[in-house]
């Protein structure tokens, strides 16, 4: 599948009717979900044939996106009943197989790790600071392969020495830069669209079983 085509099914799909601000529930875009999924395919093989996970998936973009690359199996897991109502729709919309699991990832018990890839767009932590290294420390436990995910630019330095030393990640690596859109969802909003700066990361555990080094 190219990337436009990708890009176009994922703006297809529908998006948080009553978002809570208190699990800063924003969309993630079509763009950028089609990209982090095109480049974890393209680029290094993390998504066809592989389970992957999708962490905090609420309307289900990332985890659908790796289910149309040819994912083996996708598992979308969120703490919101609403969010993965809508991910559901979604998944019947483009005719995909898609498991969903209601759950704080803080407390995911995934010993196994028959997770290959992990993909997510953790909470920034504006609201509660940590909250995206809360999902990074989770991730890194659970895929064997590989995790894909955003964070703010401004905190690079910080995610890459915290991955390497504290949470299990042989290598930390920002893939590229790009713009997250944040649109006028909440009453604090003061314009319309504001652009962030995030980095997508490739982390790789230390357990990591792919012959690639």
């Amino acid at each position: 599948m190219k990337l436009k085509q990708l890009e176009s099914l994922l703006g297809s799909l529908q998006q948080f009717d009553n978002p809570k601000i208190e699990l800063e529930q924003y969309p993630t875009g079509p763009h950028i979900a089609s990209r982090l999924l095109y480049t974890a395919e393209n680029s290094f093989g993390d998504v066809t044939d592989k389970v992957v996970a999708d962490f905090g998936c609420g309307c289900g973009t990332l985890g659908l996106a790796a289910a149309l690359l040819g994912a083996e199996h996708v598992i979308g897991f969120d703490i919101d009943a609403e969010s993965i109502e809508i991910a559901y729709s979604n998944a019947d919309e483009l005719e995909l197989d898609m498991d969903f699991v209601q759950c704080d990832i803080r407390n995911l018990g995934l010993s196994d790790r028959n997770i290959d890839t992990v993909v997510m767009n953790p909470p920034f932590g504006t609201r509660k600071k940590g909250a995206d290294m809360e999902f990074l420390s989770v991730a890194l436990k659970v895929a064997s392969q590989a995790v894909y995910s955003l964070h703010k630019t401004t905190t690079r330095d910080h995610i890459k020495r915290t991955a390497l030393r504290d949470y299990n990640a042989r290598s930390a690596e920002v893939v590229c830069e790009l713009r997250f859109d944040v649109p006028q969802l909440y009453k604090f909003h003061k314009k319309k669209e504001v652009d962030v700066a995030v980095d997508l990361w490739r982390f790789v555990p230390k357990t990591d079983r792919s012959k690639d080094s």
